[in-house]
């Protein structure tokens, strides 16, 4: 049994405390990417809303990632890639819907309005049309917090391997302090598990 950490080891410790720093300081490369991406979907005029990790961020709940997720329309995504592909993003594989910003080496991960969250198999909550859902502020364009919790309550309770999306709900809930109230405003379908987790969160650790 091993007593002691190879430096191996202990450098990733190290380098994954100093990738923490730079994205809490606003600095690593996936806010750069961020920046670029919603300054480019702007100056072709496509509707989108930033989802995901980075958006949790902007709704309070802080947590380190390295990828930035974007709602799309088809026509939307047809229309970034005509503009941008070969010119600062590549497909992340032929035909991907997802692209590489290869200036700052993050994957841009692309949803599209009309399909479905988690399993990708029909049900009430489908990934909304941006033009109308969006909500944009002087930095970006989010969905209102109800419709990112709908997305990831639908995401984790039909697709076991998405799981984190239903922690990051509990973690929204704790971090942001939303209400009660919120689960009235969501889609029956994920309304019970949200108030499950808004139970659960109001329960403090022992020190």
């Amino acid at each position: 049994m091993a007593t002691r950490l190879s430096s191996e080891q202990e450098q990733r410790v190290w380098d994954a405390a100093a990738r923490a720093t730079k994205f809490f300081m606003g600095t690593a490369d996936v806010q750069k990417a961020l920046a670029k991406l919603v300054a480019s979907l702007e100056e072709q005029a496509i509707p989108y809303a930033i989802v995901g990790a980075m958006a949790l961020n902007e709704l309070g709940y802080e947590r380190v990632t390295t990828d930035v997720d974007v709602l799309l329309t088809r026509d939307g995504l047809a229309k970034f890639k005509a503009a941008y592909l070969g010119k600062g993003y590549v497909e992340k594989f032929a035909g991907s819907k997802g692209v590489r910003d290869v200036e700052n080496n993050v994957n841009i991960d692309v949803l599209v309005a009309g399909d479905y969250p988690g399993d990708g198999k029909p049900k009430p909550v489908v990934f909304p049309d941006p033009a109308v859902a969006a909500i944009k502020g002087k930095r970006l364009a989010l969905l209102p917090v109800e419709r990112l919790i709908e997305l990831k309550l639908a995401s984790g309770m039909s697709a076991p391997h998405r799981i984190k999306d239903i922690a990051d709900v509990m973690e929204l809930v704790r971090h942001a302090k939303l209400p009660r109230q919120v689960g009235d405003r969501l889609d029956a379908s994920v309304r019970p598990k949200f108030f499950e987790l808004w139970d659960a969160a109001q329960t403090e650790d022992d020190e």
